[in-house]
């Protein structure tokens, strides 16, 4: 891969006899002879020194919402900037994508170059206040994350990291005073499950949390649950048990819907009473904070103040509305601290138009389908001028036009999501000389890598490409899915 012609010197080096490294970044300190890499393919050994090439590398960035994170209860409906790597520590079977987190597949096309300047450069232009460090694992991004959330810091940026936290204690102490915001994924309290599942282990996930949480840091915690595998109601009394024993009662839990993908796609979406019974469980051990995650239309993905439960934030899919929530984060309503923080970064209002302001515009309309309520639009703008686009969402009443303005020779990927059941889709305007195309987002930290353009899945719980190896045995689903006690 061409990605791999670059490198630079990586942290948590360990230098042995004959030439030999050990990386102390992951659980896995991978020891690499001359020319191998470790695990995660990104990460490797060059004349006896530990090196890393994805140092600026990753796939595109992207504006999205910080509900896509799994992040509830910090400036809910802010927009945030996506930086996803290539490469990881895992390798999770039901991996969103596994495209792009297992370098054996990655190809060229998906790579783009960047510097911490032109992230945080980007950010400003767009008025984006919060950078997210997501997609594949961002521990094997482990320099460039630092680098870019100290530049990003400066700037007055809060930086997100979205992470299964499968890291070293040490790598993690390099890290933690630079993120803000953590949403960390355990896939469950399950050593079986870990290693069968994600090829990882458990008990470095656990003590990383409570670090984090020791830390100060806002933290919040999702749970995947796995169809006919992890959504029984024994998986979630143990997530809960542990959040409560191990963090705190205040701490948001997201029980997140499984969709079939890479090498579990021969199954079905995670039934939504078994997410809403696992909701209710946790609620009722006492947690104050639970939510489901890529589900649209429900209650359970809004905000309620746990005293009076007057409705705090309601939410529709990835989209958040201020309901009752004063600016100190408590409750509108009885004035019950609800554990919410940077309400000052509110998603303030958008230049809006009733018609287009231009003529000649070329439009595209696209309509929502099934389970997908997302979608990524990818726009370049070849000229040394600034440009102009508008998108609104299609109703029985047009809604108004929305501007995104491009800088010269900027290219730029942006997430539209529905906004409530009325919507069937949405329209976009763009001169004639932006190249554009639209990605469905099967969920919320899905990054597509082939356009609609280019091909459509033949459903929507498996996106494309649709991974063509072997599936996971039978046998292994129905031992994993054995309740854990």
């Amino acid at each position: 891969m061409s990605f791999k012609g670059e490198y630079r010197s990586a942290n948590l080096e360990q230098r042995l006899s004959d030439n030999e490294v050990l990386c102390n970044l992951s659980p896995r300190n991978c020891k690499m002879k001359e020319g191998q890499t470790g695990f995660c393919g990104v990460r490797g050994n060059r004349n006896g020194r530990l090196v890393t090439y994805t140092y600026g590398k990753g796939v595109h960035l992207t504006e999205e919402l910080i509900e896509t994170e799994a992040i509830y209860h910090f400036a809910p409906g802010a927009k945030i900037l996506s930086l996803g790597n290539i490469g990881c520590n895992l390798n999770c079977q039901y991996c969103q994508n596994w495209k792009t987190s297992q370098a054996k597949f990655v190809e060229d096309k998906d790579v783009h170059s960047f510097t911490p300047e032109s992230i945080v450069e980007t950010a400003l232009r767009h008025n984006i206040k919060v950078l997210s460090w997501t997609y594949n694992d961002p521990v094997v991004w482990h320099e460039f994350v630092i680098d870019t959330a100290k530049l990003a810091k400066e700037a007055g940026i809060y930086n997100l990291y979205k992470s299964a936290c499968f890291i070293t204690d040490e790598a993690l102490d390099e890290l933690l005073p630079h993120i803000d915001i953590f949403s960390v994924s355990i896939k469950a309290i399950d050593e079986v499950y870990y290693r069968k599942l994600t090829t990882g282990w458990l008990q470095p996930v656990l003590d990383a949390t409570k670090k984090i949480y020791q830390a100060g840091k806002h933290l919040e915690v999702s749970n995947l649950m796995i169809t006919d595998i992890s959504d029984n109601e024994q998986s979630a009394r143990n997530m809960a048990s542990w959040v409560l024993e191990n963090l705190g009662p205040e701490v948001p839990l997201h029980f997140v819907r499984f969709h079939p993908e890479y090498r579990m796609r021969e199954t079905v979406r995670t039934p939504l009473d078994r997410l809403e019974k696992a909701q209710v469980i946790a609620k009722d051990m006492g947690l104050q904070h639970v939510y489901l995650g890529n589900v649209a239309n429900t209650k359970a993905t809004s905000s309620y103040c746990s005293s009076c439960e007057a409705k705090l934030i309601h939410r529709f899919g990835l989209t958040a509305h201020y309901e009752n929530l004063n600016n100190d984060g408590s409750c509108g309503n009885c004035g019950n601290p609800s554990h919410f923080k940077a309400l000052d970064l509110k998603e303030s209002a958008k230049n809006t138009f009733a018609e287009l302001p231009a003529k000649d515009l070329i439009r595209h309309a696209y309509e929502w389908r099934g389970d997908i309520t997302s979608l990524h639009v990818q726009v370049k703008n070849p000229t040394d001028q600034t440009a102009t686009i508008y998108y609104r969402a299609q109703k029985k009443k047009k809604g108004p036009w929305t501007e995104v303005l491009m800088g010269p020779g900027e290219s730029y990927r942006f997430i539209l999501a529905k906004w409530d059941t009325n919507e069937t889709g949405q329209e976009i305007a763009l001169p004639e000389f932006i190249t554009s195309n639209l990605f469905e987002v099967f969920d919320r930290a899905h990054f597509p890598t082939i356009s609609i353009e280019e091909d459509v899945s033949d459903n929507d719980r498996t996106a494309l490409p649709k991974f063509e190896g072997k599936q996971i045995p039978e046998k292994l689903k129905l031992s994993l899915a054995e309740p854990n006690s």
